[in-house]
Protein backbone atom coordinates (compact mmCIF):
# COMPACT_ATOMS: atom_id res chain seq x y z
CA UNK A 1 0.00 0.00 0.00
CA UNK A 2 1.32 3.65 -0.85
CA UNK A 3 1.30 5.72 2.31
CA UNK A 4 -1.20 8.81 0.90
CA UNK A 5 0.25 11.48 -0.97
CA UNK A 6 0.72 14.74 0.54
CA UNK A 7 0.36 18.37 -0.64
CA UNK A 8 2.51 21.35 -0.07
CA UNK A 9 1.54 24.45 -0.35
CA UNK A 10 4.53 27.43 -0.70
CA UNK A 11 3.83 30.99 0.49
CA UNK A 12 6.38 34.05 -0.72
CA UNK A 13 6.88 35.86 2.28
CA UNK A 14 9.21 38.82 1.39
CA UNK A 15 11.93 40.41 4.16
CA UNK A 16 13.48 43.34 4.23
CA UNK A 17 16.06 42.67 1.97
CA UNK A 18 18.08 43.99 -1.03
CA UNK A 19 18.48 40.99 -3.25
CA UNK A 20 20.35 42.00 -6.24
CA UNK A 21 22.70 44.96 -6.63
CA UNK A 22 24.88 44.61 -9.95
CA UNK A 23 26.35 47.15 -11.95
CA UNK A 24 26.71 46.68 -15.93
CA UNK A 25 30.00 48.35 -17.34
CA UNK A 26 30.13 49.43 -20.69
CA UNK A 27 27.12 46.93 -22.07
CA UNK A 28 26.23 46.36 -25.55
CA UNK A 29 24.26 49.36 -27.11
CA UNK A 30 21.55 46.85 -28.54
CA UNK A 31 20.90 46.41 -24.41
CA UNK A 32 20.10 49.80 -24.26
CA UNK A 33 17.90 49.17 -27.19
CA UNK A 34 16.11 46.00 -25.87
CA UNK A 35 15.16 48.09 -22.64
CA UNK A 36 14.05 50.93 -24.20
CA UNK A 37 16.48 53.07 -22.22
CA UNK A 38 19.09 55.94 -23.28
CA UNK A 39 22.27 55.01 -23.71
CA UNK A 40 24.99 55.61 -21.01
CA UNK A 41 28.27 54.16 -19.60
CA UNK A 42 26.42 52.03 -17.17
CA UNK A 43 23.34 50.55 -15.74
CA UNK A 44 22.68 49.63 -12.71
CA UNK A 45 19.98 46.85 -11.86
CA UNK A 46 18.58 46.49 -8.10
CA UNK A 47 15.91 44.09 -7.04
CA UNK A 48 14.40 44.80 -3.77
CA UNK A 49 11.31 43.67 -1.17
CA UNK A 50 9.15 44.56 -0.32
CA UNK A 51 8.69 46.02 -3.71
CA UNK A 52 7.88 49.87 -2.97
CA UNK A 53 11.29 49.62 -1.67
CA UNK A 54 12.02 50.42 -5.11
CA UNK A 55 10.51 54.13 -4.85
CA UNK A 56 12.78 54.71 -1.87
CA UNK A 57 15.74 53.50 -3.51
CA UNK A 58 15.44 55.50 -6.83
CA UNK A 59 15.22 58.32 -4.30
CA UNK A 60 18.75 57.97 -2.38
CA UNK A 61 20.52 56.83 -5.80
CA UNK A 62 19.17 59.91 -7.40
CA UNK A 63 20.38 62.40 -4.79
CA UNK A 64 24.01 60.31 -3.75
CA UNK A 65 25.13 60.66 -7.81
CA UNK A 66 24.47 61.84 -11.49
CA UNK A 67 22.14 58.89 -12.21
CA UNK A 68 18.73 58.66 -14.05
CA UNK A 69 15.97 56.28 -13.76
CA UNK A 70 15.53 53.74 -16.61
CA UNK A 71 13.07 52.01 -15.27
CA UNK A 72 11.08 51.39 -11.95
CA UNK A 73 8.18 49.38 -10.84
CA UNK A 74 6.95 49.13 -7.22
CA UNK A 75 5.08 46.17 -7.86
CA UNK A 76 8.10 44.34 -8.57
CA UNK A 77 10.62 45.71 -6.61
CA UNK A 78 12.95 46.24 -9.89
CA UNK A 79 14.82 49.43 -10.61
CA UNK A 80 17.62 50.18 -13.41
CA UNK A 81 19.69 53.23 -13.37
CA UNK A 82 21.89 54.53 -15.85
CA UNK A 83 25.04 57.05 -15.59
CA UNK A 84 28.75 57.34 -15.92
CA UNK A 85 30.38 53.99 -14.29
CA UNK A 86 31.48 55.49 -10.93
CA UNK A 87 28.26 57.55 -10.36
CA UNK A 88 25.93 54.28 -10.73
CA UNK A 89 28.25 52.35 -8.41
CA UNK A 90 28.48 55.09 -6.05
CA UNK A 91 24.65 55.35 -6.26
CA UNK A 92 24.55 51.91 -5.62
CA UNK A 93 27.02 51.59 -2.69
CA UNK A 94 24.61 54.76 -0.90
CA UNK A 95 21.53 52.69 -1.96
CA UNK A 96 23.11 49.66 0.24
CA UNK A 97 24.14 51.67 3.29
CA UNK A 98 20.84 53.60 3.48
CA UNK A 99 18.48 50.44 3.76
CA UNK A 100 21.16 48.80 5.65
CA UNK A 101 21.67 51.46 8.21
CA UNK A 102 18.62 53.18 8.18
CA UNK A 103 15.77 50.45 7.26
CA UNK A 104 17.90 47.73 8.98
CA UNK A 105 17.61 45.78 5.58
CA UNK A 106 19.75 42.55 4.75
CA UNK A 107 22.18 43.82 1.41
CA UNK A 108 23.36 42.19 -1.52
CA UNK A 109 26.88 43.25 -2.46
CA UNK A 110 27.30 45.39 -5.29
CA UNK A 111 28.76 43.14 -8.27
CA UNK A 112 29.75 44.23 -11.63
CA UNK A 113 30.64 42.99 -14.79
Amino acid sequence: MEPPKQRVIQEYVPGKQLTLCHVIANPDPMLYSKLGIEERQAIGILTLTPTETAIIAADVATKAANVGIGYLDRFTGSLVITGEVSAVEMAMSAVNAFLEEKLQFSIAAVTRS
